[in-house]
């Protein structure tokens, strides 16, 4: 072997040294680099893991003031409900006495003459001793009595329990042995014509609170039911 072959040797031995140093750097590197890479991974998985925690807790305190909210308007509703309950039952106890003190005087008209007027008049079961109804409004004279009930606006089903009522009414007084025949009458400050119209073809008299005056609405033809 002479001194070429010996040089062409050491120079091929360096340049495969150098490649195999540079190939090691170069997997250092890359090795840096996807720790690097894993690092920001796993920051970016906790965060992620914090982001969606926080979003948990945030979904918590929503469902948590929602449900709140939803108390506090329930409770709220209550309270106005039972305030306008409350108005609503002073109101139709104004009703209930101006009518009241004016009923006999508008009735003439028609040939009743009605010399008591009872309030809030109860009737009970002469056996159980249990209410079997409620009259807002009675008025009585020898032949008649009429049953008036009072709402603030009347609808078909208050008419429907009315008629109820007074089917009532007339079995009572037929076991106590009363023979007074038995009006109804239905009283509001607002009637829609359906229901003004309802009352009448079930017999009812009709009336109509405005202010301080009352009107008994009657159409030509109306002929009273007496039970």
């Amino acid at each position: 072997m002479n001194a070429t072959t010996d040089n062409v040797n050491s120079q091929a031995a360096a340049e495969i040294w150098a490649i195999l140093k540079e190939t090691d750097r170069q997997m250092k590197e890359t090795d840096l680099r996807m720790k690097e890479t894993d690092l920001r991974m796993k920051e970016t998985d906790r965060r992620m893991e914090e982001t969606a925690l926080q979003m948990k807790e945030t979904d918590r305190r929503m469902k948590e003031a929602a449900i709140q909210t939803s108390i506090q308007m329930k409770a709220t509703f209550r309270r106005l409900e039972k305030q306008f309950g409350d108005m609503g039952n002073r109101f139709g106890d104004v009703i209930e006495h101006m009518l009241a003190t004016r009923l006999p005087e508008k009735f003439l008209a028609f040939g009743y003459k009605f010399e008591q007027v009872n309030r809030n008049s109860k009737i009970m079961d002469i056996v159980t001793g249990r209410r079997i109804a409620e009259i807002d409004v009675l008025l009585i004279d020898g032949e008649y009595d009429m049953a008036v009930e009072v709402k603030t606006k009347p609808d078909k089903k208050d008419v429907d329990k009315h008629v109820d009522r007074l089917k009532k009414i007339r079995s009572h007084y037929d076991l106590k042995g009363r023979g007074q025949k038995i009006l109804g009458a239905i009283a509001g400050a607002v009637f829609d014509d359906a229901v003004l119209n309802y009352a009448v073809e079930n017999g009812l008299f009709v009336v109509c609170q405005s202010g301080d005056a009352a009107s008994i609405n009657v159409p030509e033809g109306f002929q009273p039911r007496e039970w």
